[in-house]
């Protein structure tokens, strides 16, 4: 007699903190039988940080004394956080953790340093595969790395997964903390194609805005660009920021807090050599971000009449302006929302589909992205 195994569910959650360290997105996806697409996305939660676990994040980002146990203690707060992100998730779709397949989450990035053969997600995922009961799959960037890749950008594939268009080219811009573009040729768009596809980090996304506005204001981030609004643009500032040597390297390339933070910006300052009042640096950051978003699409797929916005800077409506004016005012640049995924779900699901793809062991990378020497299976199971 044969003894059939049970088909594993395929509901699956994708977690997400990103480089703006503002806390956990989360979702619960359910894809289709046999493959990797999304049929429908069944519930979303957001568990912000408290601010302690922010604060000690934003620390583990510089080597600091006694990290190592510092960056063990806040992986396991990480990974408590997570669980309570499943646990909504759960009750927000009335299922069990029996009902889920899998938990794909990216962890916390504290050190991106892909040129030196490495990259740390901080995270916890056997902790929290005992804490909700339900496989995990992490650890999605070190297989590519490992392979020679950048272990980033990993979501143009999924951007082309659930964006591409069989008869217009389009362009998903990513802004989180580090801003990226996928280059969607048009083609197929059930995910079957990946031909043409393409994407790279730009550079800073809101990474530098929000540590500005906390320094002088205490908030986490610039609601809707207002501030920035009521500055003005210093142009020799941003000279100096344009001139950082990442915005003409060519892909593939991929960036950071390693990079991008407060004491690259006050080197820049002290080059101008000239005072700028705190709004008017806000705004001018503002328009880095914008005009390097631009300039990569611009250089790389001029003829794109479409872009899509993903991450926190979909919300900052001055940054969507500035983006759409920094293009020439001639491609329309509008929110993922109108393909149908908001856009502070689209990471978490790609790290849903992440590990869909993982469990029916199918490259998540794609080589022409990251410069990995071929398509790798992305990630680690940590059984429940």
């Amino acid at each position: 007699m044969t003894v059939v195994a049970p088909l594993k569910p395929t509901v699956h959650i994708g977690l997400m903190s990103g480089t703006s360290l503002d806390g956990v997105d989360g979702v619960l996806a359910r894809f289709s039988p046999a493959g990797d697409a999304i049929e429908a996305t069944l519930a979303a939660a957001y568990v912000p940080f408290p601010e302690p676990l922010r604060e000690e994040l934003m620390a583990l980002q510089a080597a600091a004394p006694n990290e190592i146990e510092r960056e063990a203690l806040a992986a396991n707060a990480l990974a408590m956080h997570y669980a309570d992100c499943v646990r909504q998730l759960l009750l927000r779709a009335q299922l069990d953790a029996a009902e889920v397949g899998l938990v794909g989450v990216h962890g916390q990035t504290v050190r991106h340093r892909p040129e030196l053969g490495f990259t740390r997600q901080t995270n916890n995922p056997a902790l929290l595969a005992e804490l909700c009961g339900i496989d995990v799959v992490a650890d999605f960037r070190s297989r590519d790395i490992a392979a020679g890749g950048q272990g980033a950008p990993l979501v143009p594939a999924f951007h082309r997964a659930i964006f591409g268009s069989p008869i217009q080219g389009r362009v998903v811009v990513n802004i989180g903390g580090i801003a990226n573009i996928s280059i969607l040729p048009a083609g197929a768009d059930d995910g079957t194609s990946m031909s043409g596809t393409f994407g790279f980090d730009t550079g800073p996304g809101n990474v530098l805005m929000d540590a500005w506005i906390k320094h002088h204001h205490g908030r986490h981030y610039d609601a809707n660009g207002d501030w920035a609004a009521s500055g003005q643009v210093h142009p020799a500032l941003l000279r100096c920021l344009h001139d950082e040597p990442f915005f003409r390297l060519a892909p593939p390339k991929s960036s950071g807090r390693d990079l991008f933070h407060l004491d690259w910006l006050a080197a820049a300052l002290a080059r101008t050599g000239e005072a700028i009042t705190a709004v008017d640096i806000q705004a001018t950051l503002t328009a880095l971000t914008a005009e390097s978003i631009a300039q990569a699409i611009t250089a790389h797929a001029p003829h794109t009449g479409q872009v899509y916005v993903c991450g926190g800077g979909a919300e900052n409506g001055l940054l969507m302006t500035l983006l759409e004016q920094a293009l020439g005012n001639r491609i329309s640049v509008q929110s993922t929302a109108v393909l149908g995924v908001a856009p502070n779900q689209v990471e978490a699901l790609a790290f849903a589909w992440l590990a869909r793809r993982f469990e029916l062991r199918l490259p998540g990378n794609l080589p022409a992205v990251t410069g990995a020497r071929g398509p790798r299976v992305l990630g680690a199971l940590y059984p429940a």
